[in-house]
C-alpha cells in the first residue's frame, strides 16, 4: 500500500465503481465484481488501486490484481483475500454489499501482462492469491480461442483453498493446449501427477516436461517466499532470467 505522500500514477484518476455482485471462492477469498462509472480497457495481468475513506477523512488503499479476462465488458472482478490485520480486505468481507460505491483507479502495470499475440509456450506459477492475475491470462487465452501452449501451476495449502479450481479444471478438459498442475502444501493430491509439497527444482523439471518446448515467457506471482523459490527453480532448470517476470505480494 502506498505510504503518505505517494503520487498518483500519470494519467490515472480515481473514479467511482458500483459493486454489482459478490461470490465466495474459498474460506478466505471472495470475488467482488465492480462496474466502473467510466469503463476502461485493460490487459491480462494488470491491477487496480482501491481506496476507502473513513468518516474522519482517514484513507486506506490497496492494490488488487484483476481476475477478469480483458474481454469482460464493463465489469472487473477482484478476488480479495481476507487479511485479519488488513485495512481494506476486512471492509470488503464484513461490510461491503451489492450496490455500494467503491473508489478505484486503473488499470495499472505494464510489465506483468500477457496477450495471446505474445505467443508461448507460457509457464505461469501462482502461489495462493497470486494465481489471480494468471487466471486473467488463462481466461483471456480461452476467450480468444487461443491454442498457445500454457501451463499453470497453482500452489495452495489445501484442495479447498485453490482459487477458481473448478473453472480451471474445466478449461483443462477442453484439451486445447492448456495444462493445470496443482501443488498442495498441507493436503494430499486428488489427481495423478499433482504435488503434495512446495515448489522445488524437481517439481519444476516435471512441469517443464509437460510443455512442448521451453517456455518463452514465465510469470510468477505470490508471496515473497513462493516467488523466490519458483523463480530460482525456473532458473535452475535452465530458463533465462530475462524471460521471468515476477509480482510479489506482502512486501
Amino acid at each position: 500500500m502506498p505510504g503518505p505522500g505517494a503520487t498518483e500514477p500519470a494519467g490515472l484518476h480515481w473514479q467511482k465503481a458500483t459493486l454489482t455482485a459478490i461470490a465466495r471462492q474459498t474460506d478466505r477469498v471472495t470475488s467482488f465484481f465492480l462496474a466502473p462509472a467510466r469503463p476502461f480497457a485493460f490487459e491480462a495481468g494488470q491491477h487496480v488501486d482501491v481506496r476507502l475513506t473513513a468518516p474522519d477523512g482517514y484513507q486506506a488503499q490497496r492494490s488488487y490484481s484483476i481476475a477478469s479476462a480483458p474481454e469482460a465488458a464493463g465489469t472487473i472482478e477482484l478476488a480479495i483475500e481476507r487479511l485479519e490485520d488488513g485495512e481494506v480486505s476486512p471492509f470488503f468481507h464484513d461490510v461491503a454489499a451489492v450496490g455500494d460505491s467503491i473508489e478505484l483507479r486503473g488499470p495499472i502495470g505494464g510489465h506483468f501482462i500477457w496477450r495471446t499475440t505474445d505467443g508461448g509456450p507460457l509457464l505461469l506459477l501462482g502461489g495462493g492469491s497470486g494465481a489471480v492475475p494468471l487466471v486473467s491470462m488463462i481466461r483471456h487465452r480461452a476467450m480468444q480461442g487461443s491454442t498457445v501452449p500454457a501451463l499453470l501451476l497453482c500452489s495452495a495449502r489445501r484442495w479447498d483453498d485453490l482459487l477458481f479450481r473448478d473453472e480451471l479444471l474445466a478449461l483443462q478438459a477442453r484439451d486445447d493446449g492448456f495444462v493445470l498442475s496443482l501443488a498442495l502444501t498441507r493436503d494430499q493430491p486428488r489427481r495423478e501427477g499433482d504435488f503434495a509439497r512446495r515448489v522445488d527444482d524437481a517439481m519444476m523439471g516435471d512441469l517443464l516436461k509437460q510443455l512442448p518446448a521451453s517456455p518463452s515467457r514465465v510469470f510468477v506471482c505470490g508471496a515473497n517466499p513462493f516467488v523466490t523459490a519458483a523463480a530460482d527453480a525456473a532458473i535452475a532448470a535452465g530458463i533465462s532470467p530475462s524471460l521471468i517476470r515476477t509480482e510479489r505480494y506482502g512486501q
